[in-house]
């Protein structure tokens, strides 16, 4: 990997790279010194029906002219829907990608197109990471984030960094199992939180199509929307009360489409934390909504990337 050097009290650039199903987004932020600055963000159609190959060359391109537009750019950090080896930069299991994502490089052929260190995070991990930096955690040492979606992502953030665990797998609230003999969740176990959370199951709960419709029909005052949505904000909030006993975080926020419902949501959530959480001070914990949107992810890769590269 080639390594580049950050002269200390002058800002540099960073790439970041969000891997999603439907759309390839991409950031750029300024580092200077502990302060980041979010410069620019775009996206394109992922085209992900079309295979990892073009996928994977389509990110090469991207990168290559983001670099070739601003020669201060300095790392790339790419964001990725699943399982990776953080060592190697290829995937190993994203399960909502079509076409077969096990033994794909996709940070060599991004950094072989720049000059410029490369390196992965989990998706959810890099929401959490933009947050952190530079959103809704802004300024807190602990944090627990969700992000809302298909499934429900997690992380974990401790003494101001994101948790990675094995494998960049740590953080993964929404696979804490609350149910024994609860659905079956994607990830193969069952009673998860995203079993009962995930985007088709809230569409379910308050009888819409989609978890947009959903937040618009509580919002006008539906009744099974309403409803539907506090189940869902007690789900949540079991798992985030057992959150807030393992890990005591100053700040829990949640990202994705669902968090749009406001206190909708937040007001069960908070309920489900006040009747569970016992031996700890939950009433220090602040339950907030993300403040950097769709490209948070990007972000956070952008983040990621240059951390890693000045490690």
């Amino acid at each position: 990997m080639t390594r580049t050097s950050e002269r200390p009290g002058l800002p540099t650039r960073h790439l970041g790279l969000d891997l999603g199903v439907t759309n390839l987004k991409w950031a750029v932020v300024e580092r200077a010194e502990d302060t980041w600055t979010s410069i620019s963000s775009g996206s394109e159609p992922t085209r992900s029906t079309e295979g990892p190959d073009a996928v994977v060359a389509r990110l090469a391109r991207l990168a290559s002219e983001a670099h070739a537009a601003d020669a201060m750019i300095a790392s790339v950090g790419i964001g990725v829907p699943g399982l990776y080896d953080p060592t190697t930069g290829i995937t190993e299991f994203l399960v909502n990608m079509p076409g077969g994502w096990h033994g794909i490089p996709v940070a060599a052929p991004v950094e072989r197109a720049t000059g410029i260190p490369t390196a992965l995070i989990n998706d959810a991990r890099a929401f959490g990471l933009a947050e952190l930096r530079l959103g809704a955690g802004r300024g807190v040492r602990s944090m627990v984030g969700l992000t809302l979606g298909t499934g429900i992502g997690g992380v974990v953030a401790l003494d101001g960094q994101v948790l990675q665990g094995h494998k960049g797998t740590a953080g993964e609230v929404g696979h804490q199992v609350i149910d024994p003999d609860g659905p079956f969740c994607n990830c193969g176990s069952r009673g998860c939180v995203e079993a009962y959370c995930r985007a088709e199951q809230v569409a379910l709960a308050c009888g819409t199509e989609t978890v947009e419709a959903a937040v618009l029909a509580a919002q006008a005052g539906d009744v099974r929307a309403l409803g539907g949505l506090a189940d869902v904000g007690r789900y949540l909030g079991i798992g985030i009360a057992n959150a807030i006993v393992l890990v005591n975080p100053e700040r829990v926020v949640l990202g994705g489409g669902m968090a749009g419902a406001g206190e909708l949501l937040l007001a069960p959530i908070r309920d489900e934390i006040r009747r569970r959480v016992r031996v700890t001070a939950w009433h220090h914990v602040d339950v907030v909504v993300a403040q950097l949107g769709t490209t948070a992810g990007a972000i956070g890769a952008a983040v990621h990337g240059a951390e890693r590269a000045a490690a």
